[in-house]
């Protein structure tokens, strides 16, 4: 379950939280599409619990764009870490052994 999808925008414009919902949604929407494009829903899935991990792991919320795409960046390096590690697996498993 996605926490920032429980929020809702306060109609109080001096709300904090009333625009970093949008941004919060923005990237990991835009994140999560382009993964799933390149890599498949799978991929895209476990990206998107790496996300939402990693904002709970921070200090309170980011208030910048620059701050959301920071998440997204270490997100993006945990998936190429996975697809190193998954792409070194397979080119191992298919090399012809020696006798």
């Amino acid at each position: 379950m996605n926490p920032l999808a429980r929020h809702k925008a306060s109609k109080n414009s001096n709300d904090p939280c009333s625009d970093l919902t949008p941004m919060a949604e923005r990237e990991l929407s835009a994140c999560f599409n382009a993964i799933t494009q390149l890599f498949g829903s799978e991929e895209a899935e476990l990206s998107a619990e790496d996300w939402l991990h990693e904002l709970i792991e921070i200090d309170g919320l980011p208030d910048s764009a620059r701050e959301w795409r920071l998440i997204t960046t270490k997100v993006l390096t945990q998936l190429a870490s996975r697809a190193s590690a998954s792409s070194l697996s397979s080119s191992l498993s298919t090399e012809p052994q020696l006798a």
